[in-house]
């Protein structure tokens, strides 16, 4: 493992990015003909995020993008991945194109390019159009056709300036926490609609994969939140049991059929103690297996896993997992609670490279979330804690590639301090500060400590 002290460097064509989310980061929520998404009813039902807050606003970068693609530049980004609001596109998630819609992502598009950023488009960010969820959201066969429609669509306007495209974002929350747990959109608590909507985000990854080969995308992929789990007793087969399981709901029942071409038997029979498998018809799995080009990490915090008799298992984020206690994350913790730990990075992507060998991988989302304070002066916020974070899981991705994962790049997360789901505005992921009042942009330490890291290509 790489000592902390020791100067690392990247290899030359390693990509050094930013990313971000139409919802998190965009407000302008009724503007040029947008319609509503699970989001905006999500956040207006009392008690579901932190005091009220709604992405109404947010950071104001519908109308402010020309300035945040100049700090991008200032900071040295090679890329920028950011995500489509869908019900900019489609207000009713079917249908006729709203061009006023797409005509955003054309300037934003342009404005990067201008600036030598390349553009790395997520289509699915979560802000499903409520239209859509009101037939059944991801539950529904027709939402992951829908996704197709919406895909080309959008290819057609930007296909000539966006070189790599990627799907879904973590599909895990979109299924699991969405129609699972209850705390994100469309707030659903149903463990057999949880299964169904797993198999059609991943359906309607397969068929906007189809669609966007089909107009000539050569760098195709999705980006996932695999866990990086681990038992408390290495020695414990329970334990080891446990982890298998959870990384079953969380990490295999999305990249086997992605990648190895079909669902893990042990999947399908615990999915079928919570619905029938009807939703899976013949030729699906063919569909979700057509090849990718590129496969998107996010990495945050482990997980720490044992066996234990009466323990009440992870909920509606993880149906049938009673008997597992889900450890409490140790110290040190960031502001969301989430144990630090770097090494879990590397144990991941190695994983992650000897189990599905030979699809190149980027980590497309690491960051971490302290509560940073304006300096008196108004003109820097000394978050530390970010910089040791990211210090430490830089490192961590270079002993991966040095372990031998084909690993192609890095962007934190994320750009700008945004509304952050259901914790709303009390939480900053940024290493831009915004004062939400003003829409003030701040680059905080860690930004100009990045700003160094990609003019090095490396950590000194």
């Amino acid at each position: 493992m790489t000592n902390s002290s020791e100067a690392v460097r990247f290899p030359d064509s390693f990509i050094w990015g930013a990313a971000t989310a139409s919802y998190q980061i965009e407000g302008a929520a009724q503007d040029d003909g947008r319609g509503p998404s699970i989001w905006d009813t999500f956040s207006r039902t009392p008690g579901k995020v932190h005091a009220g807050h709604t992405g109404d606003v947010a950071c104001d970068h519908y109308h402010r993008y020309p300035d945040d693609v100049a700090l991008m530049s200032e900071l040295g980004l090679h890329t920028y991945r950011f995500s489509i609001a869908w019900p900019r596109i489609q207000p009713d998630g079917t249908g006729p194109v709203n061009p006023r819609g797409l005509d955003f992502y054309d300037r934003l598009v342009d404005e990067l390019r201008g600036r030598g950023i390349e553009p790395i488009v997520t289509l699915y960010h979560w802000d499903l159009p409520q239209t859509l969820e009101d037939r059944g959201g991801w539950t529904n066969r027709e939402t992951a056709e829908a996704f197709a429609e919406y895909a080309r669509a959008v290819h057609t306007r930007l296909g000539d300036r966006v070189n790599t495209w990627t799907t879904l974002n973590e599909p895990w929350c979109s299924a699991y926490l969405g129609y699972g747990a209850g705390v994100h959109a469309p707030g659903r608590t149903d463990p057999a609609a949880v299964f169904q909507a797993v198999h059609h985000l991943l359906l309607g990854h397969g068929l906007a994969n189809q669609a966007l080969r089909a107009a000539g995308v050569s760098t195709l992929g999705i980006t996932v939140n695999p866990t990086s789990a681990f038992p408390v007793d290495p020695a414990s087969e329970a334990d080891a049991e446990a982890v298998h399981l959870v990384e079953g709901l969380q990490n295999r029942i999305f990249l086997d059929p992605i990648l190895r071409g079909g669902y893990p038997a042990d999947m399908l029979a615990h999915v079928s103690r919570f619905t029938s498998l009807e939703h899976i018809r013949d030729g699906d799995e063919k569909i979700i297996g057509e090849p990718i080009d590129l496969l998107g990490i996010n990495y945050y915090s482990p997980t720490y896993l044992t066996a234990s008799d009466g323990a009440p298992g992870g909920g509606g984020a993880f149906p049938g997992t009673e008997g597992i206690e889900f450890v409490a994350p140790a110290q040190p913790l960031t502001d969301m609670g989430w144990q630090i730990q770097p090494s879990g990075l590397t144990a991941l992507l190695t994983k992650l490279g000897r189990d599905y060998p030979g699809v190149p991988m980027i980590i497309t989302e690491n960051g971490a979330a302290f509560p940073d304070q304006l300096h008196p002066d108004g003109d820097r916020v000394e978050d530390t804690d970010r910089v040791d974070y990211l210090d430490g899981h830089l490192r961590a991705a270079h002993d991966a590639i040095a372990a031998g994962v084909d690993l192609r790049g890095y962007l934190v997360w994320s750009l700008l301090d945004n509304f952050e789901w259901a914790y709303g505005y009390d939480k900053r992921f940024g290493i831009v500060y915004v004062d939400y009042l003003t829409q003030r942009r701040v680059p905080k330490a860690s930004a100009r400590w990045y700003q160094e890291v990609i003019r090095r290509n490396g950590i000194d």
